[in-house]
C-alpha cells in the first residue's frame, strides 16, 4: 500500500529522550453482547498484558452506520469488582441499571459505573444515532474497595487547548485540567486530539504506566508508530510522553493511566474476581436472578437478561502483567 499525499511532510518518530521504548498491543475483534452483537476491537486484556494501571478491560468500536451494522443493543448483564467508563466520539447510547440509573451516554461525557459487590446494566445506541463509534472500558477494584456499594457518575470535562492539541480529561489530572469523578486508584484517562503534523509533549506522573489508544489519524508514541485502535504501553519512570501526528488531517487518541495495579485479579465474563470459586458464587448468583445485582428496569430488548456462558472446564487463574 502506498502513501498517496501528494505533499507529504517530513515529521519524524524520534527515538524517545523520556524513556525506554514502547509496547504496541495490537487489537482483536470479538463480539459484544447477545444474539445481535455488534464487533468491537479489543486491546485489553492480553495473554501478556493483563491491566495498565487499573485499567483491565479496552474496547474501541466505529464508526459504524447503525443503519447497516445494528447498533448497540446489549441485555442487562452483570458486573462484579470493577467501574464501567463509557466514552462516545460519536452517536448516543442510553444507560440503565439496577441502581435505577436512566441516562445518556453522549460525545464528550464521561459515564462511570461501580459495580462493586455486584450491579447489572443495559446499553442501547437510540434512535437518533446514525454513526456509532467509542470506546468502553474497565477499572480493577482493589481488594479493599471491590465490594463498595454501587454507584453512577456523570462528568463532561471542559476542552483545554494545549499547543498543537485539545485535551478532555475525564479521569485524573493533565495539563492543569482536574476531573471530580471518584476512582478508587489513582487514574488518568483523557482524549487529545493532536493537530495535523504537531508534535506535543505531555507532563506526565513518573509513578504511573501508560496506554495510548489511537483512534483516528496517524500518530506516533515515544517513538514508536501505532495503528488504527493499537494500544501504545509506555511503563514507568518517564515524566513525559510525546504524541507526534504524521499526517495530514487531526488525529486523536486516549490516553490511560495509573501506578501499576498490584494485586493479580481475575476475569471472566464480566465479572473481576481474587478466585475461581468467587467466580462460580458469582455466575450461579446471576443465574438465579439473586438480590446480588438487582434489576434493570425499563429494558424492552430480547433476550430479558444475558445468560451466562458456561464455566470453563478448567480452575480460572489470575491474570498477571509481566
Amino acid at each position: 500500500m502506498s502513501n498517496t499525499e501528494a505533499a507529504p511532510a517530513t515529521l519524524s518518530c524520534r527515538p524517545d529522550p523520556a524513556g525506554p521504548g514502547v509496547e504496541v498491543l495490537t487489537a482483536r475483534e470479538v463480539p459484544l453482547g447477545g444474539p445481535r452483537a455488534m464487533r468491537v476491537r479489543r486491546t485489553l486484556p492480553q495473554r501478556h498484558r493483563s491491566l495498565i494501571g487499573a485499567w483491565c478491560f479496552v474496547d474501541h468500536y466505529g464508526p459504524d452506520r447503525v443503519a447497516e451494522a445494528g447498533g448497540m443493543d446489549v441485555a442487562p448483564h452483570p458486573h462484579t469488582g470493577l467501574q464501567t467508563v463509557s466514552w462516545l466520539f460519536s452517536g448516543e447510547i442510553e444507560h440503565r441499571d439496577s441502581l435505577g440509573t436512566h441516562g445518556l451516554v453522549r460525545p464528550g461525557e464521561v459515564n462511570l459505573m461501580t459495580g462493586g459487590a455486584g450491579i447489572c446494566h443495559s446499553e442501547v445506541s437510540t434512535a437518533a444515532t446514525e454513526i456509532l463509534h467509542g470506546v468502553q472500558l474497565w477499572v480493577a477494584l482493589p481488594d479493599e474497595h471491590r465490594h463498595a456499594p454501587r454507584a453512577f457518575e456523570h462528568y463532561a470535562p471542559e476542552p483545554v487547548e494545549l499547543e498543537g492539541a485539545v485535551a478532555r480529561v475525564f479521569l485524573g489530572a493533565l495539563a492543569g485540567s482536574k476531573s471530580p469523578v471518584v476512582t478508587f486508584t489513582p487514574l488518568l484517562g483523557a482524549e487529545l486530539v493532536v493537530e495535523p503534523h504537531s508534535r506535543v509533549t505531555l507532563e506526565v506522573d513518573p509513578t504511573f504506566e501508560h496506554g495510548v489508544l489511537l483512534d483516528t489519524g496517524r500518530i506516533c508514541v515515544g517513538g514508536s508508530p501505532l495503528g488504527l485502535a493499537d494500544l501504545g504501553y509506555l511503563g514507568v519512570g518517564r515524566t513525559q510522553l510525546e504524541l507526534t501526528n504524521l499526517g495530514d488531517e487531526p488525529s486523536r487518541v486516549l490516553l490511560l493511566g495509573g501506578p501499576p495495579f498490584g494485586e493479580p485479579i481475575l476475569m471472566w465474563w464480566n465479572f473481576v474476581a481474587r478466585s475461581h470459586e468467587e467466580i462460580v458464587a458469582y455466575r450461579d448468583a446471576w443465574q438465579s436472578e439473586s438480590e446480588q445485582f438487582g434489576r434493570v428496569e425499563g429494558y424492552t430488548g430480547s433476550p430479558a437478561r444475558l445468560p451466562a456462558p458456561p464455566l470453563p472446564p478448567v480452575t480460572i487463574k489470575p491474570r498477571r502483567n509481566p
